[in-house]
């Protein structure tokens, strides 16, 4: 990305870039900040503003991938971790490697969540049950799995509030 020159602002805190933006550039700063909103420490709070940040970062993957949200026990942001690459319809997930990282983190509870690149982020009857599969083993190590969420550019879709955790 360019670096681009910036001045102040008529207003106390904003500020007026000089040189020309362009879409790119604005894609990618708001990559960025939904990193930030989702980095180490933050409180998650509103499900529709994580949802927010999930589908500006995965959506416009054409290829599936799947991540996890660590948190702590105040369901704290520890880390954000893109876990499994896959194809245009399918991404092979082990459960080993799930429990795996949760643990490296040391994760009280965790977010599960992967991206549809057809844009529909309806879950199929592979999500559903993978979802189970997930809990199940993270439970045996003490990980509670909150949610997971399907991302695709028409939206996101919460298992937990479709009643499938």
């Amino acid at each position: 990305m360019r670096l681009h020159k910036l001045k102040a602002g008529e207003s106390t805190g904003t500020y007026m870039v000089e040189s020309p933006v362009t879409e790119t550039d604005i894609l990618k700063m708001a990559q960025q900040l939904a990193a930030q909103r989702l980095s180490r420490g933050r409180q998650l709070s509103e499900p529709k503003q994580v949802f927010i940040h999930l589908q500006t970062l995965l959506a416009d993957y054409e290829h599936e991938v799947f991540a996890l949200l660590l948190l702590d026990s105040r369901h704290r942001v520890i880390a954000f971790r893109e876990l499994f690459r896959g194809t245009l319809d399918g991404a092979s997930v082990y459960p080993r490697e799930v429990v795996k990282l949760a643990l490296e983190y040391n994760a009280a509870a965790v977010i599960l969540v992967h991206n549809h690149p057809s844009g529909d982020p309806d879950p199929s009857q592979a999500d559903r049950l993978l979802t189970g599969k997930l809990k199940e083993a993270l439970s045996l190590v003490g990980v509670r799995t909150l949610n997971h969420i399907v991302v695709g550019s028409e939206g996101c879709v919460s298992l937990a509030e479709l009643g499938h955790l």
